[in-house]
């Protein structure tokens, strides 16, 4: 069957090329040359059913969006990779097998090869020997933790078809680090595990079947760019603003969130505005009291845990010379020490403490 037609979309209005798989070699440095670092990196996962899912995507996925995509399915080891190629017929972004220590470059498509892990440090793409054998392995988690941490804000995650639950912690990884995160509709997914299972964390902004992920990916990108960095979080409106949204959600949830750090709260609050493209913070109160769904969602997005072992080297230096030495010093052989350890999230920090 003869490729069908990609519809065209609206890209932003960077002056992008769009660039033909078989194009020029000129072509495609001239559209690296403009613009070579993307605005966001998408890191998209996927098991079985997840190339019909790709396809569905990349077929109404502009060309010239300015972003850069990086696919890490479930692929046979022991089958050559063909998924470039096949992706290579539905889109007119240029597709290609990832080497080790190759750069991210917006427009592009950037599949793992078989039988590999792959991480990002400084957008560049970085392949490794699976330390784990197959079925024990989590490729999506780990590369999104790593996108995660690499490019913060600028990370978005999407998990499309497949079984098992690999995935799910690179989508809390990325919403810990403000990125955005989108779930193939399981209903529309060939196998609905994986999906099922991102959206289990109530972390994800958009639900929605594989053609019709990227219409609410390029309404997200559209209004971010009209947004400018650090908004006056401390101009008068905007605090008395906040104000309104902290008491609301005391109502609704008991939490007293006026006591947090101000501008970590508006990061958070800004991406739900976002989400729902709504630029004025007066309109989103307005929102908030017509939809008190979005209040437990914001509750949400404000309590994402942001975690890691030793998270704070300074405080665990002084806990080990200074803190530890002075309690233990006058204990008892057979005395018992014990450690509270407040907020601790998901164990990081006890487990560090007793490390």
């Amino acid at each position: 069957m003869p490729p069908q037609p990609r519809p065209k979309g609206k890209g932003l209005p960077s002056g992008a090329l769009s660039r033909r798989r078989n194009g020029s070699a000129s072509a495609k440095a001239s559209g690296a040359a403009k613009r070579k670092r993307p605005m966001y990196i998408v890191g998209m996962g996927g098991s079985a059913g997840a190339l019909e899912a790709f396809e569905q995507f990349f077929t109404h996925m502009p060309a010239d969006s300015g972003l850069a995509f990086v696919l890490v399915p479930h692929l046979d080891p022991t089958h050559k990779g063909m998924m470039p190629e096949l992706l290579g017929r539905c889109t007119s972004m240029n597709v290609v097998q990832v080497e080790d220590g190759m750069p991210v470059r917006p427009d592009q498509i950037h599949i793992i090869p078989p039988n590999k892990d792959m991480t990002i440090l400084n957008g560049v793409l970085h392949i490794q020997e699976p330390n784990s054998p197959r079925g024990h392995r989590a490729p999506i988690d780990l590369f999104l933790r790593h996108l995660a941490e690499d490019q913060e804000d600028r990370s978005i995650a999407v998990i499309m078809s497949g079984m098992g639950t690999d995935g799910t912690l690179g989508v809390k990884a990325v919403k810990e680090h403000l990125g955005l995160a989108l779930v193939q509709d399981a209903r529309s997914a060939k196998y609905d595990s994986m999906p099922k299972s991102a959206l289990g964390t109530g972390l994800v902004d958009y639900v929605a079947p594989a053609q019709d992920l990227p219409q609410k990916l390029m309404g997200y990108v559209r209004h971010s760019t009209k947004i400018p960095p650090d908004v006056a979080v401390y101009e008068r409106t905007v605090t008395s603003s906040l104000l309104r949204i902290f008491t609301l959600l005391r109502t609704h949830t008991g939490h007293d969130f006026s006591f947090y750090k101000k501008n970590t709260l508006y990061r958070r609050i800004e991406r739900r505005m976002n989400v729902h493209q709504i630029s004025n913070i007066g309109r989103y109160v307005r929102f908030l009291q017509e939809n008190p769904h979005e209040l437990d969602l914001l509750f949400k997005e404000l309590l994402i845990g942001v975690t890691n072992f030793f998270r704070d080297p300074e405080a665990f230096k002084a806990l080990k010379e200074d803190a530890l030495p002075a309690v233990l010093k006058n204990k008892g052989k057979h005395s018992t020490f014990r450690a509270w350890i407040p907020g601790c999230s998901t164990g990081e920090e006890a487990y560090s403490v007793a490390i």
